[in-house]
């Protein structure tokens, strides 16, 4: 069933099917085990950490994770849900038909049914949890607002923007726009950092080791999460509208965000976030 997505979708590479503590249960051909078991406990952290950035998408009490996307020069990865407890990834060509191996997917899934999935021997939803309890409390909400002015302007005419944050190259958060409190700064900027360590971790899967990253987006029911290199080991995590053009906000991110934010002197930039 896995072989199905290789086999019918041209540019697809590999499927692997993985419970939510990162055990295999099954792969398609042509992956050997030490390289299966690699792939499903980085997927089990991805879908952990993504299921973390829910609140920097938005505060919907409701909401739900969708899917993760990693973009690398040379294909992709993809992971969706597969029932309670399991995962499906995928990997593919860069020219891979990204409707027809979204749609293969999800077929699997509703194929699968009940039958490969695994109870949860953890709670799979506890760093979401845990990241909303800090809360999107506003702008200045109880004096713990921080106003970095640079992040709000370079996205003032980004349309469907929500909130962003800077994130130095040590991985701690260097700007945030206006519209979010330090708690949930602190949390974005963990969970944004393990994602890129998860994402590289996966190269291999779409083809090439340590091949060049571009981008992971997270897609939840009520908005988009982005997160992108923003030069000199800096990451730029963004988050979007529900019913944002997703195309136009990644090309809008890579092609004037990060060349204005890397245009500007470090020293400015810190004299901001003080």
């Amino acid at each position: 069933m896995l072989q199905d997505i290789v086999d019918n979708v041209p540019k697809a590479t590999h499927a692997v099917l993985l419970s939510a503590d990162g055990i295999p249960r099954g792969a398609s051909a042509g992956m050997d085990r030490s390289a299966v078991e690699t792939i499903s406990a980085a997927m089990s952290g991805m879908q952990s950490l993504s299921r973390a950035a829910a609140k920097f998408a938005g505060s919907e009490p409701d909401a739900t994770w969708e899917q993760t996307i990693i973009e690398f020069s040379h294909g992709w990865v993809f992971l969706i849900g597969a029932g309670q407890g399991a995962y499906l990834a995928a990997a593919a060509e860069p020219d891979v038909d990204m409707g027809a191996i979204s749609f293969r997917m999800h077929r699997l899934v509703a194929r699968l049914g009940n039958n490969l999935t695994t109870p949860p021997r953890v709670n799979a939803d506890g760093w979401s949890e845990r990241g909303g309890r800090g809360g999107d409390r506003g702008p200045g909400a109880g004096g713990h607002g921080i106003a970095i002015a640079d992040l709000d302007a370079v996205f003032a005419d980004v349309r469907g923007a929500r909130h962003a944050v800077l994130l130095g190259s040590d991985g701690l958060p260097r700007g945030a726009t206006t519209s979010m409190s330090r708690d949930l700064v602190d949390t974005i900027a963990a969970a944004m950092q393990g994602l890129h360590a998860y994402s590289r971790a996966t190269s291999s899967f779409a083809g090439v080791q340590d091949a060049l990253w571009r981008q992971t987006v997270i897609e939840f029911s009520h908005g988009w999460v982005f997160l992108v290199p923003a030069g000199n080991g800096a990451l730029l995590a963004a988050a979007a509208e529900p019913d944002t053009d997703i195309a136009e906000f990644a090309t809008r991110l890579h092609e004037t965000v990060v060349p204005q934010l890397s245009a500007q002197p470090a020293a400015s930039r810190e004299a901001s976030r003080r």
